[in-house]
C-alpha cells in the first residue's frame, strides 16, 4: 500500500472514509466498514487517515479492513479540511464519502443506482430549518426578528438555503466537485458577512462545520441535494433512541419517520414529555400524525448526545477483531 494517493482511479465505484485525532474515531470507521461488509463485499473501501491511525491499524493487524489506506495530510485533518477538498481524494470513478459514525443496514446497490445520474450531490433537505448553521439557543430569536437569514441569502444572491447533511457525499465528476468545494471554501472565508455561527460554540464540538458553506455553494451552482429522509428509501436517518427499534449489533433496524416534516422535526426536542405532548397535538391534524417505520441504508449517529450505543458497538467490534 502506498502512503500517498497518486490520483489513479482504482475501481469504478467505492467508499471513502477519513480518520484522524482520537483513536475512538478510527474504531468507529472500522465498525462502520464491518457493517458495510455484511451487505457489500465487492466495492472497495479507501481510508485517508493520520499516520498515527495507520500505525494503530498495523499494530493491531487491522489494515485489511480497508482495501486502500493513504496518509491524510495534516492540513486536511479537519471537517472542512477534508470535505471542502474531497476533489483531491477521489480514488474511484464514483466515490461515496461517509462519516465513520454510520451503521449500514441494507445492501447499497439501489443507493448507487439512484446516485448515478448526479455528477456531485450531498444528502439533505431542500429547505433548511431556522437552526441550520445558526444559533441553537434563545439567540435564534434575534436571527428571526432581524431577518438575518434573508439578509445572508440576498447578500450572496441566492434564493434558498438547503439543509445539507454531509455524512454522505457522492462525487463522480472531478471538475464539478472541485468547483463546489472551492466555492464552499470562499463562502466559509466570508462567514463574517453571514448569520452563521461557528460550530465550536456548541457544547462538545471542537471542529468547524462544512455544511452551510457547501449548501450555499450548491445553491449558487444549481446543484440539487439528494433527499436525506426519503421514506422507505432513505439513504441515512439520524439515530434517536426513542425513534429507533434496533438490536445490539444493529442487524435489525427500523426507524420511525413522520411523513409531515414539522412533526418529524419534533424529534430534536430533548425533553421527552414535551416532545410527546406536541407530537400528540400535531397528530390531531389530519396527515400530521401519518408515519411509517423504515430501514434506512445507513443509520447515522450524528447527534452528540445519542452516540453511546454506537460507541459501545465500536468497542465491541474492535475487541472482537483484535482478539
Amino acid at each position: 500500500m502506498s502512503d500517498t494517493f497518486s490520483g489513479k482511479k482504482l475501481a469504478p465505484e467505492g467508499y471513502v472514509y477519513n480518520t484522524y485525532g482520537k483513536k475512538l474515531y478510527l474504531k468507529q470507521a472500522v465498525a462502520s466498514v464491518t457493517t458495510l461488509r455484511r451487505y457489500d463485499k465487492e466495492r472497495p473501501v479507501a481510508l485517508f487517515c493520520s499516520i498515527e491511525h495507520k500505525e494503530i491499524l498495523q499494530e493491531n493487524s487491522l489494515s485489511n479492513v480497508f482495501d486502500h489506506i493513504y496518509l491524510l495530510p495534516d492540513e486536511n485533518a479537519s471537517i472542512p479540511g477534508f470535505k471542502h477538498y474531497v476533489y483531491k481524494f477521489m480514488p474511484f470513478e464514483k466515490n461515496l464519502y461517509l462519516d465513520g459514525d454510520i451503521v449500514w443496514c441494507r445492501h447499497p446497490d439501489f443507493l448507487w443506482k439512484s446516485f448515478s445520474p448526479y455528477p456531485f450531490t450531498i444528502t439533505g433537505n431542500q429547505i433548511s430549518d431556522v437552526f441550520f448553521g445558526s444559533s441553537k439557543g434563545i439567540g435564534i430569536l434575534n436571527d428571526i426578528l432581524l431577518f438575518r437569514r434573508w439578509r445572508t441569502l440576498k447578500r450572496f444572491n441566492i434564493t434558498y438555503l438547503s439543509r445539507v447533511q454531509s455524512g454522505m457525499i457522492y462525487a463522480a465528476d472531478e471538475e464539478k466537485t472541485k468547483e463546489v468545494c472551492e466555492l464552499a471554501q470562499l463562502m466559509l472565508d466570508k462567514r463574517h458577512l453571514t448569520h452563521f455561527r461557528s460550530r465550536k460554540e456548541e457544547s462538545g464540538r471542537t471542529e468547524e462545520t462544512c455544511e452551510w458553506s457547501l449548501a450555499m455553494a450548491m445553491a449558487k451552482l444549481k446543484i440539487q441535494v439528494y433527499p436525506w429522509v426519503f421514506g422507505y428509501n432513505s439513504p441515512q436517518i439520524d439515530f434517536i433512541d426513542s425513534y429507533t427499534r434496533y438490536n445490539e449489533d444493529f442487524t435489525e433496524v427500523r426507524c420511525l419517520i413522520y411523513n409531515d416534516r414539522l412533526t418529524y422535526n419534533l424529534r430534536g426536542l430533548r425533553l421527552k414529555p414535551l416532545r410527546k405532548i406536541l407530537t400528540r397535538l400535531f397528530s390531531l391534524i389530519p396527515g400530521k400524525g401519518d408515519h411509517l417505520y423504515a430501514t434506512p441504508f445507513c443509520l447515522h449517529f450524528g447527534w452528540y448526545h445519542q452516540k453511546e450505543p454506537f460507541n459501545k458497538f465500536s468497542r465491541k467490534v474492535w475487541k472482537t477483531l483484535t482478539s
